[in-house]
Protein backbone atom coordinates (compact mmCIF):
# COMPACT_ATOMS: atom_id res chain seq x y z
CA UNK A 1 0.00 0.00 0.00
CA UNK A 2 1.32 3.44 -0.93
CA UNK A 3 0.79 6.25 1.56
CA UNK A 4 1.30 10.03 1.38
CA UNK A 5 1.86 9.92 -2.36
CA UNK A 6 2.00 13.70 -2.79
CA UNK A 7 3.70 14.63 0.48
CA UNK A 8 7.25 14.77 1.74
CA UNK A 9 7.64 11.00 2.03
CA UNK A 10 6.44 7.86 0.31
CA UNK A 11 6.44 4.53 2.13
CA UNK A 12 5.82 1.10 0.63
CA UNK A 13 4.94 -1.93 2.79
CA UNK A 14 4.77 -2.10 6.57
CA UNK A 15 5.15 1.60 7.43
CA UNK A 16 4.73 0.78 11.14
CA UNK A 17 8.15 -0.88 11.11
CA UNK A 18 9.70 2.55 10.68
CA UNK A 19 8.01 4.01 13.74
CA UNK A 20 9.58 1.44 16.08
CA UNK A 21 13.09 2.81 15.66
CA UNK A 22 14.36 6.09 17.08
CA UNK A 23 18.07 5.67 17.81
CA UNK A 24 21.27 4.74 15.99
CA UNK A 25 21.72 1.00 16.53
CA UNK A 26 24.21 0.46 19.42
CA UNK A 27 26.04 -2.84 20.01
CA UNK A 28 24.55 -4.99 22.76
CA UNK A 29 26.49 -5.23 26.02
CA UNK A 30 27.11 -8.92 25.30
CA UNK A 31 28.71 -8.16 21.92
CA UNK A 32 32.51 -8.20 21.89
CA UNK A 33 35.15 -7.19 19.34
CA UNK A 34 35.95 -10.11 17.06
CA UNK A 35 39.52 -10.16 18.38
CA UNK A 36 38.16 -11.01 21.86
CA UNK A 37 35.97 -13.89 20.67
CA UNK A 38 38.77 -15.40 18.55
CA UNK A 39 39.31 -18.56 20.61
CA UNK A 40 41.30 -20.96 18.43
CA UNK A 41 44.00 -20.66 15.80
CA UNK A 42 42.33 -21.20 12.39
CA UNK A 43 45.49 -22.89 11.06
CA UNK A 44 46.47 -25.45 13.72
CA UNK A 45 43.46 -25.34 16.05
CA UNK A 46 45.42 -24.49 19.17
CA UNK A 47 43.58 -22.53 21.84
CA UNK A 48 44.49 -18.86 21.95
CA UNK A 49 46.63 -17.94 24.93
CA UNK A 50 45.84 -14.26 24.61
CA UNK A 51 42.61 -12.83 23.23
CA UNK A 52 41.93 -9.23 22.25
CA UNK A 53 45.30 -8.48 20.69
CA UNK A 54 45.58 -7.23 17.12
CA UNK A 55 47.16 -9.05 15.40
CA UNK A 56 46.37 -12.51 16.77
CA UNK A 57 49.54 -14.62 17.03
CA UNK A 58 49.47 -18.35 17.59
CA UNK A 59 52.17 -19.47 20.01
CA UNK A 60 52.14 -23.00 18.57
CA UNK A 61 52.42 -22.54 14.78
CA UNK A 62 53.20 -18.78 14.66
CA UNK A 63 50.21 -18.06 12.42
CA UNK A 64 49.41 -14.34 12.49
CA UNK A 65 46.05 -12.79 11.74
CA UNK A 66 45.27 -9.06 11.49
CA UNK A 67 41.72 -7.99 12.34
CA UNK A 68 41.53 -5.47 9.53
CA UNK A 69 38.17 -3.95 8.55
CA UNK A 70 35.91 -5.67 6.06
CA UNK A 71 34.73 -3.56 3.15
CA UNK A 72 31.09 -2.65 2.56
CA UNK A 73 29.25 -0.30 0.23
CA UNK A 74 26.16 1.87 0.34
CA UNK A 75 24.19 3.67 -2.37
CA UNK A 76 22.35 6.98 -2.16
CA UNK A 77 19.72 7.22 -4.88
CA UNK A 78 17.12 9.91 -5.58
CA UNK A 79 13.84 9.91 -7.47
CA UNK A 80 12.84 12.69 -9.88
CA UNK A 81 11.56 14.76 -6.95
CA UNK A 82 14.90 14.60 -5.18
CA UNK A 83 13.69 12.20 -2.51
CA UNK A 84 16.27 9.73 -1.16
CA UNK A 85 15.57 6.00 -1.08
CA UNK A 86 15.85 4.46 2.39
CA UNK A 87 15.23 0.81 3.20
CA UNK A 88 13.69 -0.58 6.40
CA UNK A 89 15.91 -3.41 7.59
CA UNK A 90 14.20 -6.78 7.98
CA UNK A 91 16.76 -8.36 10.31
CA UNK A 92 19.32 -7.48 12.95
CA UNK A 93 21.50 -5.61 13.37
CA UNK A 94 19.05 -2.71 13.22
CA UNK A 95 15.83 -4.56 12.40
CA UNK A 96 13.05 -2.03 11.76
CA UNK A 97 15.49 0.85 11.31
CA UNK A 98 16.54 2.70 8.17
CA UNK A 99 19.49 1.76 6.01
CA UNK A 100 20.84 2.54 2.57
CA UNK A 101 20.90 -0.10 -0.17
CA UNK A 102 24.22 -1.88 0.15
CA UNK A 103 26.21 -4.64 1.78
CA UNK A 104 29.56 -6.35 1.96
CA UNK A 105 32.01 -6.57 -0.91
CA UNK A 106 32.53 -10.16 -2.09
CA UNK A 107 36.01 -11.57 -2.83
CA UNK A 108 37.11 -10.62 -6.33
CA UNK A 109 34.68 -7.69 -6.60
CA UNK A 110 35.44 -4.01 -6.92
CA UNK A 111 33.55 -1.69 -4.60
CA UNK A 112 31.62 -0.38 -7.60
CA UNK A 113 30.61 -3.87 -8.71
CA UNK A 114 29.49 -4.71 -5.18
CA UNK A 115 27.36 -1.58 -4.96
CA UNK A 116 25.62 -2.32 -8.27
CA UNK A 117 25.03 -5.94 -7.21
CA UNK A 118 23.70 -5.06 -3.75
CA UNK A 119 21.28 -2.46 -5.15
CA UNK A 120 19.97 -5.03 -7.63
CA UNK A 121 19.66 -7.78 -4.99
CA UNK A 122 17.89 -5.62 -2.41
CA UNK A 123 15.62 -3.56 -4.67
CA UNK A 124 15.69 -5.04 -8.21
CA UNK A 125 16.89 -1.63 -9.43
CA UNK A 126 19.53 -1.29 -12.14
CA UNK A 127 22.28 1.28 -11.54
CA UNK A 128 23.21 3.08 -14.75
CA UNK A 129 25.74 5.56 -13.37
CA UNK A 130 27.45 6.34 -10.09
CA UNK A 131 30.09 8.46 -8.43
CA UNK A 132 32.10 7.93 -5.28
CA UNK A 133 30.95 10.08 -2.36
CA UNK A 134 32.71 9.36 0.93
CA UNK A 135 33.80 6.62 3.35
CA UNK A 136 33.28 6.12 7.08
CA UNK A 137 34.27 3.46 9.61
CA UNK A 138 31.53 1.23 10.93
CA UNK A 139 31.05 -1.64 13.39
CA UNK A 140 28.84 -4.57 12.43
CA UNK A 141 27.57 -6.69 15.34
CA UNK A 142 26.89 -10.25 14.17
CA UNK A 143 26.05 -13.13 16.51
CA UNK A 144 27.93 -11.63 19.44
CA UNK A 145 31.01 -10.48 17.52
CA UNK A 146 31.66 -6.86 16.55
CA UNK A 147 33.35 -6.74 13.15
CA UNK A 148 35.20 -3.58 12.03
CA UNK A 149 34.02 -2.36 8.63
CA UNK A 150 34.96 0.43 6.25
CA UNK A 151 31.85 1.63 4.41
CA UNK A 152 32.28 3.20 0.96
CA UNK A 153 29.33 5.29 -0.22
CA UNK A 154 28.30 6.13 -3.77
CA UNK A 155 25.69 8.40 -5.32
CA UNK A 156 23.90 6.16 -7.79
CA UNK A 157 21.44 6.80 -10.60
CA UNK A 158 19.02 4.01 -11.49
CA UNK A 159 17.23 3.42 -14.78
CA UNK A 160 13.73 3.45 -13.25
CA UNK A 161 11.96 2.89 -9.94
CA UNK A 162 8.90 1.38 -11.64
CA UNK A 163 9.70 -2.28 -10.95
CA UNK A 164 11.27 -1.90 -7.53
CA UNK A 165 10.76 -4.89 -5.21
CA UNK A 166 12.48 -5.47 -1.87
CA UNK A 167 14.49 -8.57 -1.04
CA UNK A 168 12.30 -10.87 1.06
CA UNK A 169 13.67 -11.61 4.52
CA UNK A 170 16.26 -8.84 4.28
CA UNK A 171 14.16 -5.72 3.73
CA UNK A 172 10.74 -4.95 5.25
CA UNK A 173 9.88 -1.74 3.39
CA UNK A 174 11.15 1.13 1.31
CA UNK A 175 10.79 4.80 2.11
CA UNK A 176 11.34 7.83 -0.16
CA UNK A 177 11.91 11.10 1.67
CA UNK A 178 13.77 14.36 1.92
CA UNK A 179 15.79 13.26 4.97
CA UNK A 180 15.35 15.34 8.11
CA UNK A 181 16.67 14.91 11.65
CA UNK A 182 13.83 12.45 12.23
CA UNK A 183 15.02 10.05 9.54
CA UNK A 184 18.68 10.54 10.41
CA UNK A 185 18.02 9.48 14.01
CA UNK A 186 16.39 6.30 12.72
CA UNK A 187 19.41 5.10 10.72
CA UNK A 188 20.66 1.69 11.84
CA UNK A 189 24.32 2.59 11.34
CA UNK A 190 26.14 5.80 12.19
CA UNK A 191 28.17 5.53 9.00
CA UNK A 192 24.94 5.67 6.95
CA UNK A 193 23.78 8.72 8.89
CA UNK A 194 27.10 10.49 8.36
CA UNK A 195 27.08 9.67 4.64
CA UNK A 196 23.57 11.07 4.25
CA UNK A 197 24.54 14.23 6.13
CA UNK A 198 27.60 14.62 3.90
CA UNK A 199 25.47 14.09 0.79
CA UNK A 200 22.82 16.61 1.89
CA UNK A 201 25.47 19.20 2.75
CA UNK A 202 27.13 18.69 -0.63
CA UNK A 203 23.79 18.96 -2.41
CA UNK A 204 22.98 22.25 -0.66
CA UNK A 205 26.32 23.68 -1.76
CA UNK A 206 25.61 22.72 -5.38
CA UNK A 207 22.09 24.13 -5.45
Amino acid sequence: MLVQLNSRCVTKKRPNAIQAANLIMPPRQTDKPVSKVWTFCPKCGSKARKRGANPFRCFECEYTHFFSPCTAVGAITEDLQGRVLLLVRGKDPGKGMFGLPGGFVDPGETAEEAMVREVREETQLKVVSHRYLVSYPNHYAFRGAIIPVTDLFFVATVRSFDNMAVQQGEIDAWHFCHPTAKELKQMAFESNRKALQFFLKQRRKMS
